[in-house]
């Protein structure tokens, strides 16, 4: 399926989840979305710290638990920190939703072949590691439907999106704000807008 069809599906049931989405799945979660890149709401664009995107989600997750975390991430940037499928497992949060979305490449570079490339099943590799839920798509109509059913499981949820490979380009985090202004500008509004809530279920 196509990375853009895909994502804005995803875009369609976030609902007011908190958004975390890292490296090439940027441009095509821009592209879905109603707002300004740099307007988009309760979100952060994660470049420049490859495999980082699902931690930074499990540390929001974990302080907020009464909102659903949406992270989207890539098979090349979850490979260079794998070890953080564990971590969240552990933490086991049940607002956390983790959406890999895989082409076989590291896009980012110059889309050179992944290690191992067709040898490996990283959704197997989160049930491995503990997460409450872990499937694969590879058609996006069936994508589609299911999303607001997946969106409902408890947490932590791994699914794996198999999309097609696509021309490498370097995504500039939204508007050409730092990550850490980002951060400091969501932590902010969090913790000022946030009333006393049920955790998500």
């Amino acid at each position: 399926m196509q990375r853009r069809v895909a994502i804005a599906a995803l875009v369609a049931q976030r609902a007011d989840a908190i958004t975390v989405v890292t490296e090439q799945a940027i441009g095509a979660w821009r592209a879905a979305v109603a707002e300004p890149a740099n307007e988009i709401p309760d979100h952060l664009d994660i470049v420049g710290c490859m495999g980082s995107a699902s931690t930074i989600g499990l540390g929001i997750a974990l302080a907020q638990p009464e909102r659903k975390v949406i992270v989207v991430d890539g098979d090349g940037s979850l490979l260079m920190q794998l070890g953080s499928l564990v971590t969240v497992a552990g933490a086991a949060p049940i607002n956390f939703f983790h959406f890999v979305f895989e082409n076989g490449v590291y896009e980012t570079s110059g889309s050179q072949p992944l290690p191992a490339e067709g040898r490996f099943e990283l959704a197997q590799m989160a049930a491995a590691a503990g997460y409450a839920n872990s499937v694969q798509f590879d058609d996006g109509a069936i994508f589609a439907r299911a999303l607001s059913g997946l969106l409902r499981q408890r947490g932590p949820v791994f699914v794996s999106v198999r999309t097609e490979p696509e021309d490498g380009y370097l995504i500039r985090s939204s508007a050409g704000t730092r990550l850490d202004l980002q951060m400091k500008a969501l932590r902010d509004r969090l913790v000022v807008d946030s009333p006393a809530r049920e955790p998500a279920r």
